[in-house]
């Protein structure tokens, strides 16, 4: 294992967190740059190096990561990307001439999420600072094959899992999506760019009687380094309030942010999780 210091470039949520804390365990420093406005405060508490910046000035964290001695980086945590398309965006952060450039060149033209992924990696390398796995220190907290919870699925629940997961897998191999919410069949809401918690209210408020099935997959052409679909304790409070019965996500994939909790919580608030593995179904 690489005895320098890791690199963690961090967003909103306790993935960083989660991330810091692992790597701290496993005896490697960590320096931290925190997005403003996004990353925890807690977060300069528990790493060796923190900074604040902002995402629009990448020339700010490369600096500060060079001067650490970093080799390999992380980066984890949400940054919104509805903010991406409001008005003048790429001009309501300041951005540096880095940014600028990125913008100009590929994200003006195509706000995918994927080209945005692919920029970044190559933006990291070119900075020699790789990206590495962001499950790297912290795969306990990956979802596991079959029910992680005591309570099981229902005869129907398992029908609308198994018939529902190929045409989630299908929305996520289209781009547009990588979650559903459905019962016996019907497929109740689709995840665009709102992300998974605003899908979860508004299937909630079309299926008031409750009892329907989300479905949570990997993008087709997921790379471990940036594109690691994530659920915690929100997610599960937000599908009991929805009156939600079931969960279902790719295992080995899909990153359950304070595991036990989550799934702790999951029990108490009658919801069934599943990690969902089609062949061997």
């Amino acid at each position: 294992m690489d005895a320098a210091p890791l690199g963690l470039v961090a967003g909103e949520g306790i993935f960083p967190l989660l991330v810091a804390r692992g790597a701290k365990a496993a005896g490697r420093a960590v320096v931290c740059v925190g997005f403003t406005g996004n990353a925890w405060p807690q977060l300069a508490k528990e790493v060796d190096h923190f900074i604040w910046a902002r995402p629009s000035r990448p020339r700010k964290w490369f600096r500060f990561l060079h001067r650490h001695g970093c080799h390999e980086a992380i980066m984890v945590g949400r940054v919104q990307k509805v903010k991406l398309h409001q008005p003048f965006a790429v001009l309501t952060h300041l951005p540096d001439w880095l940014a600028l450039k990125l913008w100009w060149t590929v994200l003006r033209k195509d706000k995918r999420s994927q080209t945005g992924i692919s920029m970044l990696l190559k933006l990291f390398e070119s900075e020699e600072v790789p990206l590495i796995d962001s499950t790297n220190y912290c795969k306990e907290h990956l979802a596991g094959a079959g029910v992680m919870t005591r309570r099981q699925p229902s005869a129907s629940q398992w029908d609308d899992i198994h018939f529902g997961w190929e045409r989630c897998a299908t929305l996520s191999r289209l781009d547009i999506g990588q979650a559903i919410a459905l019962l016996q069949r019907d497929v109740i809401a689709v995840e665009a760019l709102e992300g998974t918690n605003a899908m979860i209210e508004r299937a909630g408020d079309l299926c008031r009687s409750g009892g329907w099935v989300c479905i949570k997959v990997s993008n087709t052409h997921q790379d471990m380094r940036l594109d690691v679909p994530t659920v915690g304790v929100t997610t599960i409070e937000k599908l009991h309030a929805a009156k939600a019965a079931c969960l279902v996500l790719e295992p080995g994939k899909t990153i359950m942010l304070e595991k036990p909790k989550v799934i702790d919580l999951a029990d108490r608030c009658g919801i069934s999780i599943v990690g969902y593995e089609p062949k061997a179904s």
